[in-house]
């Protein structure tokens, strides 16, 4: 899209999906982002970076997010959001305070024209071109799980735990201090770099055979530079075993290969074929090499070997996952984007008229913005 733009020519929407970690944002109808940056805010004070996220009052987390909206529309997208249409990508269970307080920045700020607020699951399942399936979005700070049945997001079947990508690095951090690196050289940066760039999810087999003190032979160590500080040694216990926290077992039953199987049971027993048939893995997390195969093999050991799952899973239990289009950690924002692209941003979406009316936005939990008569 050129950086002009005419009188006659329509403005594309723009799509935001604000995550915990990254942020990512571009036009609708593309195929990717224009950016992914840190969901960070620069203070004016003393120019150090501040989580958007962390804040003392609303007051002060409204400043922050038109601070962050500023430095999207005008230091990367190079657009006015005067009088443009708007697609945010959410967790359909997010923050009220989050969705409001962005809701108030665009309206009253940049007077934007209007905003549809999608969710993240129903949207990524989208860009595949089926009705149903079980959506799992390992982000950052916590992992949910949601089926979709035609179209429509089964709530009560809704999971999430709170491990996810920070919950890794920090692993990695604890098994490298205890081989001796110097914590000060682990920042959230170098951590992060070390999850993506060396390490993967080992098979089922072997991961059994940690669990039984009896360690196979470890992949080889990796050296990984630091600047120019050092150079530490990651060793190759630490890549195959940082993300084993996904698959821990406990008495709580509540890894991910359980809350899956968890959530598929909590739906109607006549869709549960077609939802165990169409697992779509999306979010940061999903990237790293070997975990779709080894849920695979955790799922299919649970069903076999687990007397509760086998008895409420009848007859020949299947588990089969799509692959993501583009990289996992950009699919609920190529769906939104998709989304920005038809009329259903014409049609469903939050005007700025109904906004100064209302004074807040609708929500699905809200008995009175569902009611149909009365």
């Amino acid at each position: 899209m050129p950086l002009y733009e005419t009188a006659m020519q329509e403005k594309p929407p723009v799509v935001l999906d604000i995550g915990s970690a990254y942020t990512k944002f571009g036009f609708a109808a593309e195929a990717y982002p224009r950016k992914i940056i840190p969901t960070e805010v620069i203070l004016s004070s003393s120019g150090e970076t501040k989580h958007l996220f962390d804040y003392g009052d609303k007051l002060e987390f409204y400043d922050q997010m038109v601070d962050f909206l500023q430095t999207i529309f005008f230091k990367y997208l190079l657009v006015s959001p005067k009088e443009r249409k708007i697609v945010v990508v959410e967790n359909v269970f997010g923050q009220t305070i989050i969705r409001e307080t962005l809701a108030k920045a665009l309206f009253r700020h940049f007077e934007v024209s209007s905003v549809l607020y999608v969710p993240s699951h129903m949207i990524a399942l989208s860009t595949l071109a089926v009705p149903h399936g079980v959506v799992i979005d390992m982000g950052y700070s916590e992992t949910t799980v949601m089926p979709i049945f035609s179209g429509v997001q089964v709530m009560q079947a809704f999971q999430d735990q709170k491990y996810g990508g920070r919950a890794v690095q920090e692993e990695i951090k604890r098994m490298l201090v205890a081989t001796g690196v110097r914590e000060e050289l682990l920042s959230e940066s170098v951590l992060e770099d070390i999850k993506v760039r060396t390490c993967f999810v080992t098979k089922l087999e072997r991961a059994q055979s940690y669990l039984k003190n009896e360690p196979p032979q470890a992949p080889p160590d990796v050296d990984y530079p630091i600047g120019d500080e050092a150079i530490i040694t990651v060793p190759g216990k630490v890549r195959e075993t940082a993300f084993e926290i996904f698959f821990e077992e406990n008495n709580d039953r509540d890894s991910l290969p359980h809350l899956i199987i968890q959530s598929i049971l909590r739906c109607p027993m006549d869709i549960r074929r077609s939802l165990m048939e169409n697992i779509f893995v999306i979010g940061g997390s999903a990237i790293i090499m070997g975990l779709l195969p080894r849920l695979q093999q955790e799922l299919k050991y649970l069903v076999e070997n687990d007397k509760e799952y086998k008895e409420r899973l009848h007859g020949d239990v299947t588990f089969k996952f799509h692959k993501t289009i583009g990289r996992p950690n950009v699919t609920a924002w190529i769906g939104g984007s998709l989304c920005g692209g038809t009329d259903l941003v014409n049609t469903r979406s939050l005007t700025k008229e109904a906004y100064m009316r209302l004074e807040r936005v609708p929500d699905w939990v809200c008995l009175d913005d569902n009611r149909t008569a009365g």
